[in-house]
């Protein structure tokens, strides 16, 4: 910001007509702006004046955009740099993000386009990070390097717009670290839509993403807005995205790129500002290799892959999960937080956890609703090294992947307090004696898994 409060902006182009159209807009949004023609240019102007955004152009008659966003990344980290490159071009784009870029912008300019990504890109300079995580109460848990990594790596890329494609197994935190993403970077106040790709009917999946006209099809009463439009000027974040078919793929790679949606019996394309975070737990690159992921998608959405690692890998995080789960269970059950015994610490400690924090989560949770009193031992988390569920589950036909962790487990308990309250008559206060829990938990239980 200038001396008058104004902010300002390095327009480099060695094109008249561009930077005189770039500036024009800028002023109608109360923006100062200086040009340069070069590379050299550039450089000079950043080291004799202040500036709260730059736009460049990817083709400069000394070199190449991509050496000042490498120079802007070293010298000036704080002043974002969006390229501007020739229409259809997307490896230029994916090369500019990968070297630091905020953004990037397609020739010819739309200027709504400019323009939301201008705002965008000021607000970055606005946010409060760590007071924007904590307003919404997320934590990624951990005191191991990898999840110290992890931290580390979404302040960065919450400050880029550049696509980020988060890869891990089942319940390691995929969302939450999407969710920290755009919680620390300028879209916070914005919508954050998550979608599980895995979820949507196909036969319903286009008009879920991009919206219908009404009549457009069989139930189509009226006009509805996609899950695009619903994300506008936010993230929307794609869970599963390995599970889209493949002409979706192809419709979802048109979205991203020319930044418009076309709703379902629509004529004209809606322009849409939205990031995109994806992430699924199966891998990407070998359904790419057999043909069933396309690879110029895989290569748009994983401008940057952030991996979580799995809990058996950083079983030092375990302790400080243990606390967090059983507090806040305690809270929601109204009951005392429990400890766990040595035996109990040990044997989690030793556990693989196949489905990772979730499963943590889980198996807590079920603990301390059938537990005997207030401390958690060994025989309470029904570990036994993995192999009771594996072994009821190949008794029911189907392996505990296939069936669904959660809802084994969760099988599992509605079964034992069913035959409770069976044996006791549907007498819950003597159901809850009988489980060896509070009549809070098992009315907890019951409204947990539908059954109250």
């Amino acid at each position: 910001m200038n001396a008058e409060g104004t902010r300002k902006v390095l327009i480099v182009d060695d094109e008249p007509d561009i930077r005189e159209l770039l500036a024009l807009t800028l002023s109608r949004m109360k923006l100062d702006s200086s040009g340069a023609e070069t590379i050299q240019e550039a450089k000079a102007l950043l080291g004799s004046g202040r500036f709260d955004l730059c736009l460049t152009d990817m083709r400069l008659p000394d070199g190449s955009g991509i050496e000042l966003v490498r120079h802007m990344q070293e010298n000036y980290p704080t002043i974002p740099v969006a390229m501007i490159t020739a229409h259809g071009n997307m490896s230029s784009a994916i090369e500019a993000l990968k070297a630091g870029a905020f953004d990037f912008l397609n020739k010819p300019v739309e200027l709504q386009t400019l323009r939301d990504l201008v705002a965008t890109a000021l607000r970055l300079n606005e946010k409060r990070a760590e007071s924007a995580v904590a307003q919404n109460g997320m934590q990624l848990l951990g005191q191991s390097k990898g999840i110290e990594n992890i931290r580390r790596m979404t302040r960065k890329l919450a400050r880029s717009q550049a696509p980020v494609y988060i890869s891990g197994e089942s319940g390691t935190g995929k969302e939450l670290v999407a969710r920290l993403i755009h919680a620390q970077g300028p879209r916070a106040e914005m919508p954050f839509v998550a979608v599980n790709c895995g979820a949507i009917p196909a036969d319903l999946m286009e008009s879920e993403l991009f919206g219908h006209k009404k009549g457009s099809f069989t139930g189509a009463g009226s006009d509805k807005d996609g899950l695009f439009q619903a994300a506008h000027r936010g993230t929307l974040f794609l869970d599963e995205v390995a599970d889209l078919p493949l002409d979706m793929q192809v419709k979802l790679l048109r979205a991203i790129q020319e930044k418009a949606v076309r709703p379902v019996g629509a004529q004209m394309e809606t322009h849409i500002d939205v990031r995109i975070l994806s992430a699924t737990h199966r891998d990407l690159a070998t359904l790419v290799r057999e043909g069933r992921f396309r690879e110029d998608l895989f290569y748009r959405i994983n401008v940057i892959e952030l991996n979580i690692p799995p809990l058996r890998e950083r079983p030092e995080d375990i302790p400080l999960l243990v606390e967090h789960f059983t507090q806040r269970l305690a809270n929601e059950m109204g009951i005392r937080q429990p400890t766990l015994s040595e035996a109990a610490q040990a044997a989690l400690a030793r556990y693989p956890f196949p489905g990772n924090v979730r499963e943590l989560e889980n198996i807590l949770e079920r603990a301390m609703t059938l537990c005997d009193d207030e401390v958690i031992d060994e025989g309470d988390l029904h570990l036994n090294g993995g192999n009771n569920a594996h072994a009821a589950a190949g008794a029911e036909g189907g392996s505990v992947e296939q069936l669904g962790l959660e809802a084994y487990l969760e099988g599992i308990e509605r079964d034992l307090i069913l035959k409770a309250l069976e044996k006791t008559g549907q007498n819950k206060t003597a159901a809850a004696r009988r489980l060896g829990v509070s009549f809070r938990a098992l009315r907890y239980r019951l409204k947990k898994l539908g059954l109250e």
